[in-house]
């Protein structure tokens, strides 16, 4: 199937809201099924005694109408790349694409020009200099991460909770208010449509390559493209970074790989083994019993130079494993295979016919040191699977059909003895691909879970776990839970308590997000009183130790400007303002949701109005719960 070229699609996203509480929940907490890394959607009750994970959704260019294979540039991508190029990301610069030095010289001319565009450029500099964790590739893949999550400049929002995104794009995630401001200094966005012609013809130049490979690999698979229905493989092109550079990720069904492209090439090989995985992953996966039974080959590879993931998994070590010997038997050897001649005498036949078998078992030879070369890497069923890809060769069946007696048939025990007589190397190759792994969530984090699919008790036990620790919970920690409660006494309708636990919280944190968000709901729970005067201090006590992120001030700079009520109640001079609603509201409805402003300019809500998309974010610690 020949890849489709298509514009990203953003996906709505929406909330369950409470009240004052709205906006806080961290997600949806799903379980991983414990025979691999496949995800598997959880019921939202939180009886269940699996662990509880946070499960990505699909980035923003995954169209889930769209093509099942697409080849396609995408904005934000372009954005977070020429940002990091405008803070000395010169890696593999001499042999990029002209695009590339074309953009920077772009927004240099606007930097020579502008204070203000220099002062935005220096910011978000700092900020990445600060998030430089191990001086590799994957300070840069991280930003990428995070750009696969974000709508178009200039809005540059995420289309996800924090909580549902991958790990490494959430560690990163409070460069957006810088990077808006840089882009709108340097106008980034006009740049990228003044330039987008160079990307249309790139990806003109790479159609037919990528479609000549994965007609090639269906043809060798015997597979045809609608065995892939559910599940989505994109290819991304960013001149803007290293031409070296692949990053490829899983996101549950998803496979995105991002390349940079130079006169019509990318690194193919690296992109056929995610496709490889595309088309391989679901049919392993489908057969994880029949594949848990050679788990105790993992411990004969103990030593072996693999990935966690690889060394403690026995489905994703027997994908790769498979990968490998597939692209074994279909490399490039770098051998020409001599032709017999047509018309030779039948009497110098022998001599052809041996010349034919000597080139045959040059390459023969160069794909078995490859074979063997995985296994010392730690993948000792590649050599298994290489034998079994000789006889499917000769076999019409698709490996749809083969796959199964392949995993059935496999005797565990000689693989196990074959394994243990393998002298692994020291060092492993560099991985292409990263599975996007699911978070377990413990602690405080796992409350905040629990809290947001209803679990109030859940929650609340283990809120007051912490607090009983007394001296062997920090500070921290305790204003954390005391912020829970808080939380958990506005959605049982206990104000006075919701009070007293943000005051704890406000009395022994020093996170600014937690304490500005207890400023904010203090503010709000006050105008709901109908103490105006006490509730503007609170919101510009939140203005003053905010945590520098957009939900943050919009919220307190919203207090300031109008009163937050609840629909059906004011405070006129002939309202009873003895029972406010928040007093009065019932269990599990909370005293109001904070949906911003009304079409009036007012902040209004009903303790059963849901949220809209879009509402103020609000998990303490930027998304993700505070640490």
């Amino acid at each position: 199937m020949a890849p489709h070229r298509i514009r990203p699609f953003v996906p709505i996203v929406s909330g369950v809201c409470l009240c004052l509480f709205t906006g806080f929940s961290p997600g949806l907490a799903r379980a991983q099924s414990p025979g691999g890394n496949a995800p598997q959607s959880s019921s939202s009750s939180t009886s269940s005694s699996q662990p509880m994970y946070v499960q990505e959704k699909a980035p923003t260019l995954i169209d889930p109408a769209g093509p099942m294979i697409s080849l396609i540039d995408a904005e934000p991508v372009f954005i977070m790349a020429a940002a990091l190029n405008a803070c000395g990301y010169d890696e593999g610069l001499p042999e990029s694409d002209p695009i590339r030095q074309h953009v920077r010289d772009e927004m240099n001319q606007t930097l020579a020009k502008s204070e203000e565009a220099r002062n935005n450029r220096d910011a978000l500099c700092l900020y990445i200099a600060q998030h430089r964790m191990t001086g590799t590739e994957k300070d840069i893949a991280q930003y990428i991460s995070l750009a696969l999550y974000l709508t178009p400049a200039p809005a540059l929002e995420t289309t996800a909770d924090l909580t549902e995104m991958p790990p490494d794009a959430t560690q990163v995630v409070e460069i957006l208010p810088i990077l808006r401001k840089f882009v709108a200094a340097v106008d980034l966005h006009g740049i990228w449509l003044t330039t987008h012609h160079a990307y249309d013809e790139e990806i003109d130049k790479l159609h037919d390559p990528l479609s000549h490979m994965i007609v090639a690999t269906n043809l060798y698979l015997k597979m045809p493209a609608s065995s892939y229905i559910g599940s989505r493989f994109v290819v991304v092109v960013e001149p803007m970074l290293s031409p070296s550079t692949v990053n490829a990720r899983i996101y549950g069904t998803d496979y995105v790989v991002v390349v940079s492209p130079v006169n019509g090439k990318i690194p193919m090989a690296d992109v056929r083994h995610t496709y490889l995985h595309y088309v391989i992953d679901p049919l392993l996966y489908a057969r994880s019993n029949a594949i848990d039974r050679e788990e105790p080959i993992l411990k004969a590879i103990a030593d072996a130079p693999l990935d966690y993931h690889f060394r403690s998994g026995v489905v994703p070590l027997t994908i790769e494993c498979l990968i490998k010997a597939i692209e074994a038997r279909t490399m490039d050897t770098g051998i020409p295979i001599f032709k017999v001649p047509e018309g030779v005498d039948r009497a110098e036949l022998p001599r052809y016919e041996h010349q034919r078998e000597v080139t045959l078992e040059k390459a023969e030879a160069v794909r078995q040191a490859l074979v063997r070369h995985d296994m010392t890497q730690g993948f000792v069923l590649t050599g298994y699977f290489y034998g079994q890809l000789l006889q499917f060769e000769r076999d019409p069946a698709s490996l749809t059909d083969t796959i199964g007696e392949m995993v059935y048939g496999m005797d565990v025990d000689a693989e196990i003895h074959r394994a243990r007589h393998v002298v692994f190397d020291q060092q492993a190759d560099a991985e292409v691909l990263q599975r996007s792994q699911p978070r377990k969530l413990t602690g405080l984090d796992l409350a905040e879970a629990k809290l947001s699919t209803g679990d109030v008790a859940g929650a609340t036990a283990m809120a007051n776990k912490v607090l009983a620790a007394g001296s062997t919970s920090s500070k921290e920690d305790c204003a954390r839970a005391n912020f829970i409660l808080a939380r958990v006494a506005l959605m049982t309708a206990h104000p006075e308590q919701a009070i007293d636990d943000f005051q704890k919280t406000i009395a022994t944190s020093k996170q600014q997000r937690l304490l500005a968000w207890s400023h904010i709901y203090l503010g709000r729970l006050l105008d709901v009183e109908c103490k105006r005067d006490e509730a503007v201090a609170e919101y510009k006590e939140a203005l003053v130790a905010r945590d520098g992120q957009e939900d943050t001030r919009l919220a307190a700079e919203r207090g300031v400007k109008t009163a937050y009520t609840v629909r059906g109640y004011t405070c006129d001079d002939d309202a009873d303002d003895t029972a406010p609603p928040a007093a009065t509201a019932k269990p599990g409805a909370g005293a109001a949701t904070p949906n911003g402003p009304s079409d009036s300019g007012q902040q209004t809500a009903t303790p059963s109005e849901p949220a809209k998309p879009g509402a103020e974010a609000a998990t303490p610690g930027g998304s993700a719960p505070p640490q």
